[in-house]
């Protein structure tokens, strides 16, 4: 199957664990090309150690992750670089450099992985910081941005390389529910935009109701997906009723 007709991730009888816990235990799903998956369940239940498997930050187990058809479990090093650089992160509380200002932290990526001139790279920079309605605060420090702003920036970083994949961690932690509105907004208008699939994980419901094309939810219990499908079809007729409780802000 060629790249361009693979699903953009697939998880493969995935097995997680720290030290002698296992998180993850068997978890096996797909996400096709242009897809808004949320990854839901409650604390300690391996969202984010996940999230940090499929971004090929941890090795698992056992288990196969393959990023539109290539692995990243079993990639050489330089291979792993070059599939690192084919998507961006977004991580919770945004993880940008204090020191740099917004336009030196969005062309991070940039320097690291191309060699575009300066001034190329100063245009890439803008037109992203356009497209997050950011453009003309180039020069702000992160202290000098609201919580918002800082997401934003967070987004245009993950963008800078132009990749067809995507991953928020939590990022509407911590927003208010207008500026985590004008968020989800943002994202639904990025994949419109760059036709990118988005993984994002988040315990947000109205986000999760607003943006998800598709939600899994994970089971601290079992370490398995307890829940696949849209969330409005889980939140009314899943067999689970852990599942609907969750969905339904614990009101059945």
């Amino acid at each position: 199957m060629s790249e361009k007709n693979c699903p953009a991730i697939e998880v493969k009888d995935l097995v997680a664990k720290y030290g002698e816990r296992i998180i993850l235990n068997h978890i096996s799903f797909t996400v096709p090309q242009g897809e808004i998956l949320t990854i839901l369940g409650s604390s300690g239940c391996g969202k984010s150690t996940l999230l940090k498997h499929l971004t090929g930050l941890y090795t698992p187990l056992s288990g196969e992750i393959l990023l539109h058809g290539k692995s990243i479990v079993h990639a050489a090093e330089e291979e792993k670089r070059l599939l690192m650089s084919s998507f961006g992160v977004a991580y919770q509380g945004g993880a940008l450099f204090r020191s740099f200002t917004v336009e030196e932290n969005v062309a991070l990526p940039l320097e690291e992985y191309t060699l575009l001139s300066r001034e190329e790279i100063r245009k890439k920079v803008k037109e992203k910081l356009k497209m997050v309605n950011l453009d003309g605060f180039q020069h702000l420090m992160p202290a000098d941005l609201s919580g918002g702003m800082l997401k934003r920036c967070a987004f245009a970083r993950a963008m800078a390389l132009d990749p067809k994949l995507l991953f928020f961690d939590e990022p509407s932690a911590g927003l208010d529910p207008v500026s985590s509105a004008s968020l989800d907004e943002l994202i639904l208008q990025i994949r419109e935009k760059t036709g990118a699939t988005i993984v994002i994980v988040t315990h947000e419901l109205d986000s999760i109701f607003r943006i998800s094309d598709r939600s899994i939810m994970l089971d601290a219990g079992t370490k398995k997906i307890i829940a696949d499908g849209k969330p409005e079809d889980l939140r009314k007729n899943c067999a689970n009723e852990e599942v609907r409780r969750f969905l339904n802000r614990g009101k059945l």
